[in-house]
Parts: C-alpha cells; sequence; structure tokens
C-alpha cells in the first residue's frame, strides 16, 4: 500500500469514527442539543478538525443516516442474492431489517427521529440521489417482484411498501421506546408478524 492510500485509508477511518460517535451523540442529546463543539469533546479533536470533514451538523446528520442506509442496502442485496423466490426475499429481509433495529437501536433512532426532514419531503426524497432513496426502491421493486409472479396480491406496489415499511418500523420502535415488549420473544416476535403480513396480502 501507497503513501497515498495509507493517507485515504486514515482519513476514510477517522470520518467513519466521526460518523460512529455522531450518531450516538445525536441520539444522546438530539438535534437540537447537539453540536460540532461537543462532539469534538467527546472525540479528543478541534471542532476544526471535524469541520474538515462536514461544513454544519445537518451535513454530518445526513452521513450519518446515509452510513445507517448502507446497512440496510447492503442487507437487502444479500437476501436478493441467496433467494432467488421474490416471497422468500422478501420474508427474509424484513426479517433482517426487524433483528436490525431490535440489535442496533440507535441507528433506528437517528436515522428516524433526530430530525423528521433530514431528506425534505417524500418527493425530495424519490427525486434526491441517496443510498436512502436507493434501499427505498429496491425494496419496493422486491414486492413488485412478489405481486407480479402471482405471490402478493395485485395492488399498489407503493401502497404495499408502505404498509410493510410501516409495519415493521411501528414494532422496532414499540420495541425501543416501550418498555412492554422487553420480555418478548423478539425472533418469534419478528416471524409473526412478517408471516402474518404475508398471508393477510397473498392471492
Amino acid at each position: 500500500m501507497g503513501i497515498k492510500e495509507k493517507r485515504a485509508k486514515i482519513r476514510e477511518e477517522f470520518r467513519q469514527e466521526i460518523l460512529n460517535e455522531a450518531r450516538a451523540l445525536f441520539v444522546k442529546v438530539g438535534y437540537e442539543k447537539f453540536s460540532m463543539r461537543r462532539l469534538a469533546q467527546q472525540i479528543g479533536y478541534t471542532p476544526t478538525t471535524i469541520y474538515r470533514y462536514f461544513k454544519d451538523k445537518d451535513e454530518l446528520l445526513y452521513a450519518v443516516c446515509e452510513d445507517v442506509a448502507e446497512l440496510f442496502f447492503t442487507n437487502l442485496s444479500r437476501v436478493r442474492a441467496l433467494h432467488p423466490r421474490p416471497i422468500d426475499a422478501l420474508r427474509e429481509a424484513m426479517l433482517c431489517h426487524l433483528a436490525l433495529g431490535f440489535e442496533n437501536p440507535a441507528h433506528f433512532q437517528v436515522f428516524f427521529f433526530t430530525k423528521p426532514n433530514v431528506y425534505g419531503t417524500h418527493e425530495d426524497f424519490l427525486e434526491k440521489k441517496s443510498v436512502a432513496r436507493d434501499s427505498y426502491l429496491a425494496f419496493q421493486e422486491l414486492v413488485q417482484s412478489c405481486i407480479e409472479a402471482g405471490q402478493l396480491r395485485q395492488m399498489d406496489p407503493a401502497l404495499l411498501t408502505m404498509i410493510f415499511g410501516g409495519a415493521v418500523h411501528g414494532t422496532i420502535a414499540k420495541r425501543i421506546f416501550s418498555t412492554g415488549l422487553a420480555v418478548v420473544d423478539l425472533k418469534l416476535l419478528a416471524e409473526t408478524l412478517v408471516d402474518g403480513l404475508l398471508r393477510g396480502f397473498r392471492e
């Protein structure tokens, strides 16, 4: 590895450290109380150093959310490669998403609850290129594949995507913000939810 490659690797590792620490701090103190200075104090660097990577906290939050979205997209791509039948891939994709939310609540909190308009309106979200949008559209395409294969009933795939997403995200949020699910078998909960959703929308 040459000097340029080593420098690039060090720079990328530090950028990832900033994202990891920022994610935790956004969840801990919220968007309004978050500051670049506070983050710098937490990780032991000057604010100027962080500003070399991100111009302000909005750009940093966007990068944090994109980092989380990359996990969503990677999981979805892996699942689609492993499961040729669309309905099997869809089931596994939702189970993986639930597991990610249950096991990494900070990822879910920062993405969905730190600041509602990180990606703008829904129309803005769909128009502007982002990893989050790619992940959303890939999931919608998977839903559409299930419909076209006759494995789900004929209906608007965008609507069904919102229904599935709402059910999955609502369950994760319930797990994070309520003590009511603390003693529930999460694997059983996830499988029951997903199988019930798919059964309800089969032909």
